[in-house]
Parts: structure tokens; C-alpha cells; sequence
């Protein structure tokens, strides 16, 4: 009987926690202060990116702005997350953030306020990411996660894979398809 009940209470564990890290799951807190639910996404491409504005790669915001505007029609959305964990690349607050996105990159999708993204105090939502694709700590700014219309993970870009490259742009493709 012991072990019947240890045996429920794992696959309970199992279960509860394969629900909890359902990417639709979550909610993240926008610049604005506003909520942004991402199960208001169901049904749609997310490419989730960790974004920086004093970085080497903060130039891929407008191949990010780019991308958008060419694949949203056909169901991408992409929610660009703010950090501050790789070299203090990101000092400003959350608002200043923002304003920078959209003023200097006529940013137009979705943004986070800063989270964490690497070390023990990581954000639940990036936790949640990396145990859908290979746990791997994030390495650097503009890492991208690539999800399904079901919120299935797809692929993971390294920061150096542009965002209008053929290799990411094939993969969205595939999903839009």
C-alpha cells in the first residue's frame, strides 16, 4: 500500500508539474505594468528572446523588427525579454527600455520587463524554456527559443544566428506552413 501511494504521488508530481511548464501558463509583467498573458498566444509562433539595448548583437532588434512584421500575418509573435545578467548590457529600468526598443528600432512586438535569465535566480518562465529545450544556461544576449502553434519547442538560435538568417527563417517557415 506504501508503495501504491508513493507511486501516485509521483505521477501526480509528473502531471502537475508537466502542466505547470506549459509555456501558456505564465504571465510576465510588461514595461507598462500590465500583465501579458502568453496563453493569449495559443495558436501562434513564439520566438522567445533574451534582448539587451548596450550589447554587440542589440542591432538584431531590428531584424527582430523585421521578421515580425514579415511572418506576424501568418502567426508569429515574438516577446522580447529584457536582461541585464550578461555584462550589465541593460542598466536601464523597464520604461527606458521600452521607449529605446521601440524609438531607436521601431520595435512593434511584445516586451517583458527585465528578468532574470541565468543563474539559480532565473525567472520561471526562462526555467520552464530551458527545461523544454536542452537546460542549457542561456550564454549570452539574443539567445532564441523557437515554439510551435502549441507551444511545443521547437528550436533554440545561439546569439550569433541573425534573425533574418536562413536557418531560423526556414524553421519559422516550417511552422507557418
Amino acid at each position: 500500500m506504501k508503495n501504491l501511494i508513493i507511486a501516485c504521488c509521483v505521477i501526480m508530481s509528473f502531471s502537475l508539474s508537466a502542466f505547470a511548464e506549459s509555456l501558456y501558463d505564465f504571465q510576465v509583467t510588461q514595461p507598462s505594468g500590465e500583465e501579458l498573458n502568453l496563453k493569449d498566444y495559443k495558436g501562434k509562433i513564439i520566438l522567445v528572446v533574451n534582448i539587451a539595448t548596450k550589447c554587440g548583437y542589440t542591432g538584431q532588434l531590428d531584424g527582430l523588427e523585421k521578421l515580425y512584421q514579415k511572418y506576424k500575418k501568418k502567426g508569429l509573435v515574438i516577446v522580447g525579454i529584457p536582461s541585464n545578467d550578461f555584462g550589465g548590457q541593460t542598466p536601464e529600468g523597464n520604461k527606458e527600455v521600452a521607449k529605446f526598443c521601440r524609438l531607436e528600432y521601431g520595435v512593434s512586438f511584445p516586451l517583458t520587463q527585465k528578468l532574470k535569465v541565468k543563474g539559480s535566480e532565473k525567472h520561471p518562465l526562462i526555467k520552464s524554456i530551458l527545461s523544454k529545450s536542452d537546460n542549457e544556461e542561456i550564454k549570452w544576449n539574443f539567445t532564441k527559443f523557437l515554439f510551435d502553434k502549441n507551444a511545443k519547442f521547437n528550436a533554440r538560435f545561439e546569439s550569433a544566428v541573425q534573425p533574418l538568417d536562413s536557418e531560423l527563417e526556414k524553421a519559422i517557415q516550417k511552422l507557418v506552413n
